[in-house]
């Protein structure tokens, strides 16, 4: 066994029981738990940019996340405040603005574009996504004729999705390795196939049945199947955003911050994708 794959081993050992147990946790710890995760994801993004800790679009960036994040309160929307998903919005045309009036140093437009673009795709790659995890885990109310009749605390959710994206990921890596022979995207990551694709939808699927059985026997089975599904589907299609991202920049990782995992961005890149999708279903059943 190689030295790397020890320090890959020994780091998930320590790290994945530590996340489970917040998520169960809950509360202000969870919420300054990935509050911490997103601002380490925005700093690896700009890092990678080319944006230094004494740029204002570093500083205009974080500020943007920040904001998002705490945003995204589903207690307010609940009480008759403005529902979260319009202040997410509202902070990222602000942050647009002031960006583009950060612009005023002689740069052809071509260049400014790009430079705009990849800025502004960063923030909302991370600004608008991440505060779906902390509404996932304030839970959901249950409804009945437009009344509430109960209430389901969102650790259960969090453990269902990071539980079906890790086994799904880990599913995915030992296919791919033992039966993979074509290849799913072979200009932007090489080494991912067609049957890893099908064996991290398995993978997902076998934790909506298990998470039925065990914490959300309330939820029919088949919107636990539907979830897992489109979770597992919309992970790696983020995996595969960022893996985009990076062979852009010609980088392997986002950061080394994690040894023998690389960085914040390139452990949770398909959790970007996967809990805007499960926290937009399992709203809509509720």
């Amino acid at each position: 066994m190689s030295r790397n794959l020890i320090l890959r081993i020994s780091v998930a050992a320590v790290a994945i029981p530590g996340i489970l147990w917040a998520c169960y946790r809950g509360g202000d710890f969870l919420h300054g738990l990935f509050l911490a995760f997103a601002l380490v994801a925005i700093g690896e993004y700009l890092y990678r940019e080319g944006y230094t800790v004494l740029s204002g679009y570093f500083w205009l960036s974080t500020l943007c996340v920040t904001a998002t994040y705490f945003s995204a309160d589903s207690y307010g929307a609940w009480h008759g405040y403005p529902r979260p998903l319009n202040g997410l919005a509202a902070i990222l045309i602000f942050f647009i603005v002031t960006a583009l009036m950060f612009s005023v140093r002689k740069k052809p437009p071509g260049e400014l574009f790009i430079q705009h673009t990849r800025l502004v795709w960063g923030v909302a790659y991370i600004g608008l996504l991440y505060p779906f995890v902390r509404l996932i885990g304030q839970g959901f109310f249950m409804s009945r004729d437009g009344n509430s009749v109960g209430f389901y605390e969102g650790g259960d959710y969090l453990l269902f999705l990071f539980g079906l994206l890790w086994v799904g990921d880990t599913a995915a890596m030992g296919i791919g390795k033992w039966l993979g022979r074509l290849k799913l995207a072979p200009t932007v990551s090489p080494n991912k196939t067609v049957e890893g694709f099908i064996g991290g939808i398995v993978g997902a699927l076998t934790i909506g049945v298990l998470m039925y059985f065990w914490r959300l026997s309330h939820v029919p089975l088949y919107h636990l199947l539907i979830c897992a599904l489109g979770c597992s589907l919309f992970g790696q299609l983020g995996d595969l955003v960022e893996s985009m991202w990076k062979r852009s920049l010609d980088i392997k990782d986002s950061s080394n911050i994690i040894p023998g995992h690389g960085g914040v961005l390139d452990r949770f890149d398909s959790l970007l994708f996967a809990a805007p999708f499960m926290y937009v279903y399992m709203k809509s059943i509720h």
